[in-house]
């Protein structure tokens, strides 16, 4: 391997030098997912002239594409691994001595730390994930799904499952932590939202404290409430502006009552997003889009690369004026019934 990516790293250097361009390769990392080199070009080269070597880079690498971006005062010059090695949910929990409270399990940064990211937070309340099929964005939802409630108890955390497709949340009936059945007709899904809102109506009445990361609704403590929607745009066109009305008022509201949103669309478009995106959704994690225009909406900025991004798990997190990539972890079917099997035991 190390020979491997020495030769790799010379080629590199082979190719900036035929085009008069002085650098040198000092370093990098290997991720599951891909291997990216850090380039230190003398004073004077200009950037672009290197981002624009992109497919020769390629090609005298006998690799399918390669990416080159800025970082850290480096040009890092990534490409994809042949044999990418997949991020399981248990093997990060192994890695995790302590999980704080209501923070689901994302994946991998790329320097292959595990990434979380707290609910809680006045930073992120409310998530919205985006990419086309194939992007890995249900199976990040599932690994977020698990890892929450392997986490946190029913009685501190309570989940809402809205599936108009029917096939992404089917695997996790039986779930201690669920606040209903899972939705799967518009029907079904109206009156899940409605008992949804109501329930943070009454919160804003009694009144809401923090107590840590618990909270204490008038005298008494209640569950954080999770609200996962698998596929915004179809839930849109089967349930009609109701369903749009109710999710976003709890995306607007939620936040003070305890309660978050995590919707996933395959469909990142203003027409789609043009009422969420204005509300309280700070933060974004993007995989694999098809336009620059589609990343630029999903991320909520410009320039992101999510259209670049590799797909199967490869996502971009975007918040706090931050981008960070990730690789997002995994979970079987036969695994998530293992964990509730587990937690029924409890």
């Amino acid at each position: 391997m190390r020979e491997t990516l020495e030769l790799k790293a010379r080629k590199i250097e082979m190719v900036l030098a035929s085009h008069k361009i002085q650098a040198r390769v000092e370093g990098g990392v290997v991720t599951p997912r891909y291997i990216t080199f850090r380039v230190k070009p003398i004073l004077g080269v200009r950037v672009e002239r290197i981002k624009a070597l992109a497919e020769e880079i390629a090609l005298f690498l006998g690799e399918s594409s390669c990416r080159i971006y800025r970082k850290d005062g480096f040009l890092s010059i990534e490409i994809p691994r042949r044999r990418p090695t997949p991020i399981t949910l248990s093997s990060l929990c192994l890695k995790l001595k302590e999980v704080p409270p209501f923070s689901p399990i994302l994946g991998v940064d790329e320097e292959g730390l595990p990434i979380l990211v707290s609910l809680p937070s006045p930073d992120v309340t409310h998530i919205l994930v985006a990419g086309t099929t194939g992007s890995g964005k249900t199976e990040l939802l599932r690994t977020m799904i698990s890892s929450l409630a392997m986490y946190n108890p029913p009685k501190d955390l309570s989940i809402a499952l809205l599936d108009p497709k029917g096939r992404g949340f089917g695997v996790f009936e039986g779930l201690p932590h669920l606040l209903a059945p899972i939705a799967t007709e518009p029907s079904e899904a109206i009156r899940l939202l409605k008992a949804v809102v109501e329930e943070m109506e009454r919160r804003d009445r009694e009144g809401v404290k923090a107590c840590g990361a618990k909270l204490k609704v008038g005298e008494y403590y209640a569950p954080r409430l999770v609200v996962f929607v698998d596929e915004l745009a179809e839930m849109r066109v089967l349930g009609g502006k109701e369903v749009d009305e109710l999710i976003t008022r709890l995306a607007q509201r939620g936040r003070e009552s305890g309660i978050h949103l995590v919707v996933a669309t395959q469909k990142p478009t203003l027409e789609v997003l043009g009422t969420l995106a204005r509300a309280n959704f700070p933060v974004r994690i993007v995989g694999k889009v098809t336009t620059p225009e589609e990343a630029k909406v999903a991320s909520g900025i410009g320039g992101s690369g999510a259209d670049k991004l590799l797909g199967r798990g490869d996502f971009i997190l975007v918040g706090c004026g931050e981008v960070l990539r990730f690789q997002g972890a995994i979970v079987r079917p036969e695994e998530i019934k293992e964990i509730i099997t587990r937690l029924k035991r409890r």
